[in-house]
């Protein structure tokens, strides 16, 4: 687990959770990229990144394989403007929304805000389909073993021991963001 924080820590108000994934292009060098243009962001503190894991793809598209990391935030942004952020910092690399679930440069999902729950047109915290998807719960997991589920109460890695296999998931390695980046 690679962990990573600002030495002079400012603005950590509420523990949120971001996975990220990519599938097209430089994976490895677009969440690296990804994670620097969030600890850019004045109101944002990245305090943990998992490693990267590479999973095979979910949906009814054939594509190629994901590379998937989780971060830890501290952050004072609502869930809203964090979530706005994120689709900025998506959108900056080339994200292009024009498929479900179909290929993509960068995916940023909030899939926790502390222990928040909300259900917004086009925001849902937790995230909905959390406890269904070991491509994310397995980075998650590495940086926060302890979660638990803010809506059910369960903790998230009795979820993940449960979870049927099917999704090929395995540790590629620690993502390596420059000191210039975080």
């Amino acid at each position: 687990m690679a962990s990573r924080s600002r030495s002079n820590a400012t603005l950590a108000t509420e523990r949120c959770f971001v996975g990220l994934g990519s599938n097209m292009g430089d994976r490895r060098g677009t969440l690296e990229s990804a994670l620097g243009a969030l600890h850019h962001q004045p109101a944002i503190e990245i305090t943990a990144v998992s490693s990267a894991w590479e999973t095979s793809p979910v949906g009814p598209l054939a594509q190629a394989d994901f590379l998937n990391a989780a971060a830890e935030l501290r952050t004072t942004l609502e869930p809203r403007r964090l979530l706005e952020v994120l689709q900025s910092t998506e959108d900056a690399h080339g994200r292009r929304r024009r498929q479900r679930w179909g290929p993509r440069t960068l995916d940023l999902d909030l899939l926790l805000a502390g222990d928040r729950r909300l259900e917004e047109p086009g925001l849902t915290v937790p995230h909905p389909r959390l406890t269904q998807r070991r491509f994310v719960l397995e980075p998650l997991l590495e940086i926060a073993p302890d979660l638990v589920h803010p809506v059910s109460g369960e903790r998230l890695a009795a979820v993940l021991a449960d979870l049927a296999a099917g999704e090929r998931v395995r540790r590629s390695g620690p993502l390596e963001a420059g000191a210039s980046q975080l």
